[in-house]
């Protein structure tokens, strides 16, 4: 069995409630946009899950960090909790794997575990492939022809525009 991880995305939210639905829209998302929306609502309500778990520990005037992951590993799609507090596993309807793994230096990964549809590998989940491209707004600046500035203008222009804002202070 090959359980490397062929995609993975994260978010670090801090750990309100305001995570619980944030997680759940990322997992959703991330879902549709690897083209497994069979396991959409599913994925969703473990992700949903997993965040109540770890926000329900928390002490809300001192509630830190948690960073929320889903990826696609081997047979399975994973989703992941990690945060620095001690959490019970949840009670996950409808089946995932769930369970809470101890990583050390005070950190902990609360996880649940989806088989992938009609037996699928992660190597066989269509992801979507990502390239950096400048937005239309940059393309059409970086086509225009560069301005020559030897620095002092930009310089001047800075002096002058502090000058003015002291001399609008003081009236």
């Amino acid at each position: 069995m090959n359980d490397r991880t062929e995609q993975m995305d994260d978010l670090q939210l801090v750990a309100l409630p305001t995570a619980v639905g944030c997680t759940e829209m990322f997992v959703r998302f991330s879902a549709t946009e690897w083209n497994l929306r069979p396991m959409r609502d599913a994925a969703a309500q473990a992700g949903r899950a997993l965040a109540q778990a770890v926000v329900g520990a928390v002490d809300q005037s001192s509630a830190g960090m948690l960073t929320a992951r889903i990826r696609v590993a081997g047979p399975d799609l994973v989703i992941e909790i990690e945060t620095p507090r001690v959490v019970r596993t949840p009670a996950i309807p409808d089946g995932p794997r769930v369970g809470v793994t101890e990583l050390g230096d005070g950190r902990y990964l609360l996880w649940a575990s989806l088989p992938l549809p009609g037996g699928m590998n992660a190597s066989a989940v269509p992801l979507p492939r990502r390239q950096r491209r400048p937005s239309p707004a940059a393309a059409i600046e970086a086509a225009r022809e560069p301005v020559n500035d030897d620095g002092d203008d930009v310089m001047q222009r800075i002096l002058f525009g502090l000058s003015n804002t002291q001399d609008r202070h003081r009236r």
